[in-house]
C-alpha cells in the first residue's frame, strides 16, 4: 500500500490533537502535526512548531514538505474576548492568511497532494447571530453575514479548480475533546467550575441559563471521519455537517456530569464563568498543588478562552425561557458512508474521566448519598 503522509495545522488544538493522535496510530500513515505551541501526549507523530501568521516561516517550512498527501487545516485564530471578534475583519483575515501561509507553500512542494479537510462550525448557519431554521443543512445559500468561514472556503475552491486534489469543508456543533489552553472546549471550563465547587463542599449547580437543545460532537469521532473523507470518493469537494448523533439538553445531562467528577447535583446557581471563575486562579493554583495535578496553575494556559464559550452555550443571560434548538441535520453525511455516532451523555464522561486519568483534574470523588 502506498505511504500516505498526513499534516495537521493546529495541533494542539482542539480537533487537530485528536487528529494526530489518530492518524498517528493508523498503519499506512505518517503523520506530521504543527502548531506555535508544542503539545504534550502526541507520541508516533513528528511535531514541529510554527507561527502561521508568519508567511516567511511557514514558506521555509512547509516548503520542505514534499510527501505530505493530506492535509487537515484545523488551526484557529481567536481575538481576546472570542464572541466579538467574530465579527471584526482583522480577525477573518488573519485567519485567511493563515490557510494561505499553509497551502502556497505546501502545494508548491508536495506534487502527490490528494486531499484537504478544512474546518468550519455552525457560525456558517448565523447560530452567533440569529436563530436559524432546524435542521440547518449544508445545501442552503450562505447565511447573509462576513466570516472568514466564506474567505477559506472560496480560496481553497478556487486554487483547487482544475487540479487532482479535493478538499472537504466539514461544520461540526460543540466540540469536546482533550486538549489545554484551547479557546473552543467547555471540558476544562467544566472541570475547573467542577473542582472549585467540590473543593467548597458544594453540589454541582448549573450555572447557566434556559434549556436549549443543541448538539455535540466528540474529537475522536471527527477524527474518524478525517479519515473515512481522506480517500472516500464521496467526500471529494463536499460539506458536511458532523455530531455525535444524538441531541442533549445542558439541565438533562447535568447529572451525568456531576456524577463524572463524583458530585450531587444542586439547584440552579446562574453564573458567568468568563467574569467569576477566571478571577479564582489562587483557589485553581491550590487545588493543583494540593492534588498534585499536571495542569497548569494558570487559568489562562488550562482553559484559554473556554469560560467564555461556556457562557454562550450553557445560555447564560438568555432572556428567552423557551429557546429554539440550534440543530443541523447529519443526513448527507450518512447517506455518503460514513455512519458513526455517539452517545453525547457518554461523550461527557469519556473526557471528563480522561482529564483525570491524566491529572489534568482531581480524581473521581466517592458519592456518598443519604
Amino acid at each position: 500500500m502506498q505511504k500516505r503522509k498526513m499534516l495537521v495545522a493546529g495541533a494542539s488544538g482542539l480537533v487537530g490533537y485528536a487528529a494526530v493522535k489518530h492518524f498517528a496510530q493508523l498503519e499506512g500513515w505518517e503523520v506530521i502535526g504543527v502548531s506555535r505551541r508544542i503539545p504534550d501526549g502526541l507520541e508516533h507523530a513528528t511535531l514541529v512548531a510554527v507561527d502561521l501568521t508568519d508567511a516567511a516561516q511557514c514558506a521555509e517550512v512547509f516548503g520542505r514538505m514534499n510527501d505530505v498527501t493530506h492535509v487537515i487545516y484545523a488551526a484557529l485564530y481567536e481575538k481576546p474576548g472570542l464572541v466579538q471578534g467574530w465579527f471584526e475583519q482583522d480577525q477573518m483575515q488573519t485567519n485567511l492568511a493563515m490557510l494561505r501561509n499553509v497551502m502556497e507553500p505546501l502545494e508548491t512542494a508536495a506534487p502527490n497532494l490528494q486531499h484537504v479537510s478544512l474546518l468550519q462550525g455552525t457560525k456558517a448557519y448565523g447560530v452567533h447571530i440569529e436563530p436559524f431554521p432546524v435542521p440547518a443543512r449544508e445545501r442552503w445559500s450562505r447565511h447573509p453575514h462576513e466570516n472568514f468561514y466564506w474567505l477559506q472556503q472560496d480560496y481553497l475552491r478556487d486554487r483547487q479548480l482544475g487540479k487532482s486534489w479535493s478538499w472537504t469543508v466539514w461544520r461540526p456543533q460543540l466540540v469536546l475533546g482533550e486538549s489545554l489552553g484551547s479557546q473552543m472546549n467547555v471540558i476544562p471550563a467544566l472541570g475547573v467550575y467542577a473542582a472549585l465547587r467540590r473543593e467548597a463542599g458544594l453540589p454541582l449547580a448549573f450555572p447557566g441559563g434556559p434549556p436549549f437543545v443543541l448538539e455535540a460532537i466528540d474529537t475522536d469521532l471527527h477524527a474518524r471521519a478525517f479519515e473515512w473523507a481522506a480517500t472516500a470518493e464521496a467526500a471529494r469537494n463536499e460539506i458536511f455537517n458532523i455530531t455525535n448523533g444524538d441531541v442533549f439538553v445542558w439541565q438533562n445531562v447535568w447529572p451525568a456530569i456531576a456524577d463524572a467528577f463524583g458530585m450531587e447535583v444542586g439547584a440552579p446557581e446562574p453564573c458567568s464563568l468568563a467574569e467569576e471563575i477566571s478571577q479564582r486562579e489562587a483557589e485553581w493554583e491550590a487545588i493543583v498543588e494540593k492534588h498534585q495535578l499536571r495542569a497548569p496553575k494558570s487559568l489562562r494556559e488550562y482553559v484559554g478562552q473556554s469560560f467564555i464559550l461556556a457562557d454562550f452555550t450553557f445560555g447564560f443571560g438568555s432572556k428567552n425561557p423557551s429557546p429554539p434548538p440550534m440543530l443541523v441535520s447529519t443526513i448527507k453525511l450518512r447517506q455518503a458512508g460514513f455512519p458513526d455516532c455517539m452517545d453525547t451523555e457518554d461523550c461527557f464522561r469519556k473526557w471528563i474521566k480522561r482529564f483525570q486519568e491524566r491529572r489534568w483534574l482531581p480524581s473521581r470523588a466517592t458519592v456518598v448519598r443519604g
